[in-house]
């Protein structure tokens, strides 16, 4: 073994060991990046120097400023109340189906991670405005948290999908083809995340006792017209549509999406510059946590770079002379127990530089990796010991833990299902990319 892959690897032992005990991802990445440069560069000059050029080029990227516009949209749309409307609008549309509450939960989910890209924020919605619904009609606990637990996790999937835009900017591949695998894959998810609720009904009748008359065709079209789903349609539609077609860049669209949706609040009466305010703060928090990690995860990049770890990697697959769908089950255990333990937009920055020439190598798209890599992490949310929607779930709606984590066991499955469908069918992930980009 050479001293550079030792010291590499010696880095990100150092990494793993440092999140472990309660340092920051950002500083973690950081300290392991310009530590491993150190000794590969030899000199601490040349060391700060590749964390300064991360910094700059991790700031100044074109790509980069995908994120803003588009976090901005979604946190304007959570602070005027058009989650609560388009929540409303679903229930009276599905209350005479069998779990039609939960149903609308999953629709509700995808649809307002299209606005925000943002599973704590669809989560926090689902939990004040579906929970309370869902427990007035005796929806079981476990069905009731599982279903926002695991279906908040379709906004790192559905466009405008930070975790899909992150591995855009780290793969250095096109952010607009990632976002429509996105569409393909996230729809194709929530359609087995509904075929999961009703199964569970199935199985126990029990889950979901209550249910109301079939609303009038009047009804329907009041709440369709009164719910906001035609005017956020109509959002996404503009702003992703045009971005589609090549009418503006993807950093565009977000800027198109946010100016549609501040006039979607105005006609609504719901726009307020308190609320504006508050959205622009909480979007300046969380674009410059992100960028902090991508910054530090550039240095780190760099370091693996200088060590040659993707290189022995993928040397080490070829002298293995094993079928390469073998290979693709070996990195989804490792994405899976990863995504177990460390946030899913971390993982992504730090794994794509070393495991994308290997899937490349292979054969596969980077495109389709995309979609399957983030699947995979989002298994991590809905699974001990970390969790993190299920932990968020349970906070927001005062319920137990260990019942939360049991209703997303058999969302579990359905996430495991939709991987080996995207593994034998990529094109769920390429054919749209393909056919409009």
């Amino acid at each position: 073994m050479s001293t550079s892959l030792l010291v590499g690897l010696i880095a990100l032992a150092g990494f793993l060991v440092l999140v472990f005990a309660g340092v920051p991802v950002t500083v973690s990445m950081a300290i392991s990046g310009v530590g491993g440069c150190l000794f590969l560069l030899r000199t601490p000059t040349a060391a700060f120097d590749t964390l300064k050029a991360s910094v700059f080029s991790g700031f100044t990227s074109y790509t980069t400023s995908v994120a803003p516009m588009f976090i901005l949209m979604g946190l304007l749309a959570m602070e005027t109340g058009i989650g609560d409307d388009l929540y409303d609008c679903f229930q009276t549309l599905t209350r005479h189906q069998n779990a039609g509450l939960a149903k609308s939960t999953a629709i509700v989910c995808a649809i307002f991670g299209a606005i925000c890209g943002s599973s704590a924020a669809t989560c926090s919605l689902m939990c004040s405005v579906a929970h309370p619904q869902m427990k007035r009609y005796n929806y079981s606990v476990e069905l009731a948290t599982g279903t926002i637990a695991s279906c908040c996790c379709l906004s790192v999937l559905i466009p405008p999908s930070l975790h899909l835009i992150t591995y855009g900017i780290a793969a250095e591949a096109s952010v607009g083809k990632l976002l429509v695998a996105g569409i393909t894959t996230g729809i194709f998810l929530m359609i087995l995340f509904l075929i999961t609720i009703e199964i569970m009904c199935k199985i126990n009748p029990m889950n979901a006792p209550g249910r109301e008359e079939k609303a009038s065709g009047k009804e329907r079209w009041q709440a369709i017209r009164h719910g906001g789903f035609i005017e956020v349609f109509l959002v996404f539609a503009v702003s992703f549509g045009g971005m589609f077609a090549g009418w503006f860049t993807p950093t565009e669209a977000g800027c198109v999406g946010f100016v549609l949706m501040m006039i979607v609040a105005i006609i609504f009466k719901r726009f307020s510059w308190k609320a504006l305010f508050k959205a622009m703060k909480d979007t300046l928090t969380m674009s410059g946590m992100i960028y902090c990690m991508i910054a530090a995860a550039k240095c780190m990049g760099n370091m693996f770079t200088y060590s040659r770890i993707p290189n022995a990697i993928s040397e080490l697959i070829t002298n293995l002379d094993i079928h390469r769908v073998w290979v693709i089950v070996i990195l989804t255990l490792i994405y899976f127990v990863l995504g177990c333990m460390i946030d899913g937009i971390a993982i992504i920055l730090i794994t794509t530089p070393i495991f994308l020439p290997v899937i490349k190598a292979l054969g596969y798209s980077d495109i389709w990796f995309g979609a399957y890599m983030v699947v995979i992490v989002g298994l991590g949310a809905v699974t001990p010991p970390v969790g993190t929607a299920c932990y968020l779930t349970a906070g927001c709606t005062g319920e137990s833990l260990t019942r939360v984590f049991k209703g997303c066991a058999p969302f579990f499955v359905a996430y495991v299902v939709c991987a080996i469908f995207l593994g034998i069918f990529p094109q769920i992930a390429t054919v749209l990319p393909d056919l409009l980009m």
